[in-house]
């Protein structure tokens, strides 16, 4: 099989429309170990980056994705006159603060905006960007809201150790309401998956 391994690999990741986890690609090639599979896609991406196609393979959200070189963009949007929809201005703050506090409750998120958002979470909830990961251990035990695997694909990042460090946030004058509300602290997880 390994005369043509990187081929099959290539074949699943055109194919695939999501990242392909080393597991998931073993479920296939049970015969080859997990870690030869994550050398010949490190082989296959350094390959693709190389030669200069119009095609690269990254590693996000967990896994290994074929993605259109992003110095072609714009090239790609004019063929497809779709443009991607864009989150408001709200929705984008609201994220980044889920983010960097998760597991947070929705009255910690509306203290730190100093604006309710149960419309906005809704919103986020449904194009699955959040989910609800527990309880907080409180009176009332309210849900604790976190990101999920969609978020990192739709920010093209392969975990939240990607997003910016907080001290750049201090830098630029950003984090004053940030530093309020939200902590790990407290919390039944009633979910793994995101």
């Amino acid at each position: 099989m390994t005369d043509n391994t990187k081929s099959l690999l290539e074949s699943l990741l055109f194919v695939s429309q999501v990242p392909l986890t080393i597991e998931s690609i073993r479920s296939v090639l049970q015969d080859i170990s997990s870690q030869q599979i994550h050398k010949h896609l490190q082989e296959l991406k350094q390959e693709y980056k190389d030669k200069n196609r119009g095609l690269r393979i990254v590693e996000v959200a967990g896994g290994f994705q074929m993605v259109t070189d992003p110095q072609l963009s714009g090239y790609i949007k004019k063929f497809f006159r779709r443009p991607r929809e864009k989150l408001l201005r709200a929705s984008l703050e609201t994220l980044g603060i889920i983010a960097y506090k998760q597991p947070i409750t929705r009255r910690e998120i509306s203290q730190i905006r100093q604006v309710e958002v149960s419309q906005i979470i809704e919103n986020l909830t449904n194009k699955g960007l959040l989910r609800v990961v527990g309880r907080k251990k409180v009176p009332g035990r309210p849900f604790v809201y976190g990101t999920t695997r969609q978020f990192l694909l739709h920010f093209g990042l392969n975990s939240l150790k990607e997003l910016p460090k907080i001290e750049d946030f201090k830098k630029w004058g950003l984090s004053k309401r940030f530093d309020q509300g939200g902590n790990k602290n407290g919390v039944d997880s009633v979910a793994k998956k995101g």
